[in-house]
């Protein structure tokens, strides 16, 4: 690992006036995955939300690739190199797959060939509205469309949610191949095996709070019982 490539330290975020975020730490080196735990409700999500600037947070501080992101608009941080798969897809419905795609690309390793080859079942679809996509290639073309961006860090909000067994696989296993591409990659799922077996590190989050943080070997049966089970 080259060095820390995001940092969040102490960060508290609040929905109008109610609070969200208590003191979230975590951190991700250049080329490492890191997967974020917690159960339902206990500010995944909204972490990710003050990541990628899409809500402020008011004490604590965001670093990513050494600028401090506080003061910056969601979109000047996509530029920094933060690409979102965001929970629920969120995939323009009436514009197509290519124009999916396309919408933020950058200029880089990452193009709609290289994203369709990565995604063989998209080749067919390029031309087809991605509101007429199964589920499967819905995610599919949200990762693709992230990459395309070409960030220095992909995160996924949920990265197989609601989604079939092979398709579930599928993604996995393109996610350990941009693991083995040197990406840096902040992963949310519910399936904790999953992240385990793909993640160097896990950042366990209890109400709005890191929890427990430390590399996958060390995430045992009891940990994950007290933290993760239902």
């Amino acid at each position: 690992m080259a060095g820390t490539l995001l940092e969040v330290a102490g960060v508290t975020a609040f929905y109008d006036a109610s609070q969200a975020l208590f003191g979230v730490d975590l951190s991700v080196g250049e080329g490492e995955v890191v997967a974020l735990m917690g159960r339902n409700g206990m500010g995944k999500t909204t972490t990710i939300r003050t990541i990628c600037r899409m809500m402020p947070h008011r004490e604590g501080r965001i670093s990513f690739a050494g600028r401090d992101l506080a003061r910056l608009p969601s979109h000047q941080a996509a530029w920094l190199g933060l690409g979102l798969v965001p929970e629920g897809r969120r995939c323009f419905p009436t514009l197509t797959v290519h124009e999916n795609l396309i919408a933020a690309a950058r200029s880089g390793h990452w193009n709609a060939d290289r994203v369709v080859a990565l995604f063989p079942q998209l080749a067919d679809r390029r031309h087809q509205k991605a509101n007429t996509l199964s589920g499967g290639e819905q995610q599919m073309l949200a990762i693709g469309r992230a990459l395309m961006t070409n960030p220095r860090l992909l995160i996924l909000d949920e990265a197989t949610e609601g989604l079939g067994p092979l398709v579930r696989r599928e993604i996995w296993s393109v996610i350990a191949r941009l693991k083995e591409e040197g990406l840096s990659i902040l992963v949310v799922d519910k399936s904790i095996a999953a992240l385990a077996a793909i993640a160097e590190r896990c950042v366990i989050l209890e109400k709005g709070t890191t929890c427990w943080s430390g590399p996958s070997a060390d995430l045992t049966p009891a940990l994950t019982q007290r933290y993760l089970g239902v």
